[in-house]
């Protein structure tokens, strides 16, 4: 069966804009290997600027992905990599 795409329409001050279905970043590069959190470039891209995890719905990662990035994230701050919060 092929996969639906997901397209809705925002009408917003006589603009029209279509949003596509976000895939996930890690599942499209093939990561297959284990998020590791000395890898402190990669999971700064999950980082908001207030040093909040990125949730599933703004990011676009699956639910298995996000469960290792949140777990290498939570590892790095534990270990000082990655700071709690961002003033």
């Amino acid at each position: 069966m092929p996969v639906k795409k997901i397209k809705r329409v925002i009408k917003k001050r006589d603009v029209l804009a279509t949003i596509r279905k976000k895939f996930c970043r890690l599942c499209v590069a093939k990561v297959k290997s284990i998020i590791d959190y000395k890898d402190v470039k990669r999971l700064e891209a999950f980082i908001k600027e207030r040093g909040k995890i990125v949730s599933t719905r703004i990011s676009g990662n699956c639910a298995k992905h996000q469960r290792m990035v949140a777990g290498a994230i939570k590892k790095a701050r534990y270990m000082s990599l990655l700071p709690y919060t961002r003033i």
